[in-house]
């Protein structure tokens, strides 16, 4: 029978196998919102959401984050599933800004779209005293659903938030 220490000593050796079996998973876990917008950056209230699909399957996270000492907001959406793999990726920024005379308000919108390995971003805009919205968008790596060829149609996620808030 094994003493208590060995059995952690053990348990680890075997996680970190795990971990370095598969190093894209590793890569990943290191990427943070905070760590892709840069210094100054910190999650804002409701600033987090789920990236999934229609039938519910989780492919990441897009962020909102905020610079109280620059006014600039920023988005990342991070992939959960795919890692590693070249997969269209977006993380997309829109700011609602001042109304000019009786015009109808204006909006801002700023994205970052492609085929990325881990994060798509970051997008950043001036938004101090004005309202935002976001979202993320990231695909599988099957085939896209038009293609009649019989494989594995990709599927789209999404997530975000499609009303303004955070307005200041």
């Amino acid at each position: 029978m094994l003493k208590p220490t060995s059995r952690i000593i053990i348990a680890a050796a075997l996680s970190a196998g795990a971990v370095m079996a598969n190093p894209a998973y590793a890569v990943a876990a290191s990427y943070t919102p905070e760590g892709v917008c840069g210094a100054g950056f910190g999650r804002v209230n409701d600033g987090s959401r789920v990236v999934k699909t229609s039938t519910g399957k989780v492919y990441g996270r897009v962020y909102l984050l905020y610079n109280r000492s620059t006014g600039f907001n920023c988005v990342t959406t991070i992939k959960s599933s795919f890692i590693g793999s070249a997969t269209y990726t977006m993380a997309r920024l829109e700011v609602q800004t001042k109304r000019i005379k009786r015009e109808p308000m204006r909006t801002v919108e700023k994205h970052a779209e492609g085929k990325y390995k881990y994060y798509a971003g970051p997008v950043k805009l001036y938004a101090k005293g004005h309202c935002v919205k976001y979202w993320g968008i990231i695909k599988s790596s099957g085939r896209a659903p038009q293609i009649p060829t019989g494989g594995q149609a990709s599927q789209i996620a999404t997530g975000g938030r499609a009303s303004w808030d955070n307005c200041g």
